[in-house]
């Protein structure tokens, strides 16, 4: 194996600049030639990627977003697309391929493997966390701190005018983000949606909260929970609340990447390298446990997730 590329797909996420260094860096120390491709898969089929050297990668580790741009592509998804972006490779002579981005680009890179044997390697990228062999995915530790700061920012505002801010975060239908966030920027409710909550429930809690003598509210709400307007609108009504709702949006995905998610993009990039260079393809990159793992890249992308139970009723204690 001499030749090697690596490209980010899906939605961006903080730390895949930092791990497309580690790529490049680490692939280089051990001979390789690394090549970014840019614009995710599209990059593949329009042939569209550069050879990057080492100073290439400089002072990118500071930096959200990602330097080789991200798409999703359709065409990538039909035989026809991938047979253009295989053919593309096995041109310039690419032995091997690094993806990081989410469920869909896992699924596109075994698709290369099992099509033509240039073996693959999935890195988790994806502010969601909603990829269950992983205990954290890249990105999503810096989503959440972002968050936090938000929430500390609209309490102030809150508290100030004895107001009540439900404030609704990104994920899909993972509440991870909304979660984690929500502990530590001590919501007084979070709602997800791997458990359901009726309006009822929410308002007892409030009012729980009220009779301590609470004059403000944090609602943290994941954007995967359904109806929520409606029960929104019904809070609102029983309590006389004077309320405001915050859509945090994709300020969520930029910025730039915490100590934490540095890190684990230097483990994430160093380790699929490594995985290349012992030429084991559709593998996928995780952390379990504090410790860098890999497994078969199906088996990760199809392994049922287990939403923290125990972390969402510690926090309504909490939330007190």
């Amino acid at each position: 194996m001499k030749k090697i590329a690596v490209l980010t797909s899906g939605g961006d996420a903080p730390g895949m600049n930092a791990c497309i260094r580690a790529v490049v860096r680490a692939g280089i120390f051990n001979g390789f030639e690394v090549y970014g491709v840019k614009r995710g898969y599209n990059g593949l089929i329009t042939d569209d990627m550069e050879r990057l050297e080492m100073r290439s990668v400089s002072s990118i580790i500071q930096r959200g977003g990602t330097m080789l741009y991200s798409a999703r592509c359709l065409e990538f998804k039909t035989p026809e697309g991938q047979a253009v972006a295989i053919e593309n490779m096995k041109r310039r002579g690419i032995d091997g391929l690094i993806v990081i981005g989410g469920d869909g680009s896992f699924r596109g890179a075994c698709a290369i493997t099992n099509q033509c044997g240039i073996p693959t390697v999935g890195i988790p990228g994806t502010i969601d966390n909603d990829l269950a062999y992983t205990d954290f995915t890249l990105g999503f530790d810096t989503a959440a701190n972002t968050v936090v700061s938000l929430i500390n920012n609209i309490r102030d505002t809150m508290t100030s005018h004895s107001r009540m801010s439900v404030i609704e975060v990104m994920g899909r239908n993972c509440g991870d983000l909304a979660l984690y966030s929500g502990i530590a920027g001590g919501a007084e409710v979070i709602i997800v949606p791997e458990v359901p909550v009726t309006a009822e429930e929410v308002i007892s809690r409030i009012e729980a909260s009220r009779s301590k003598g609470k004059v403000s509210c944090i609602i943290v709400i994941a954007e995967g929970v359904k109806d929520f307007e409606s029960k929104l609108e019904v809070i609102r009504e029983r309590l006389h609340a004077d309320m405001r709702v915050s859509v945090l949006g994709h300020i969520q995905r930029g910025g730039s990447p915490t100590m934490r998610d540095r890190l684990l993009a230097s483990q994430f990039g160093t380790r699929a390298v490594e995985l290349l260079m012992e030429n084991k393809g559709s593998r996928a990159v995780g952390i379990r446990n504090d410790q860098i793992i890999d497994m078969d890249i199906i088996e990760a992308v199809e392994m049922p997730r287990k939403f923290n139970k125990e972390l969402y009723e510690m926090a309504k204690i909490l939330a007190m």
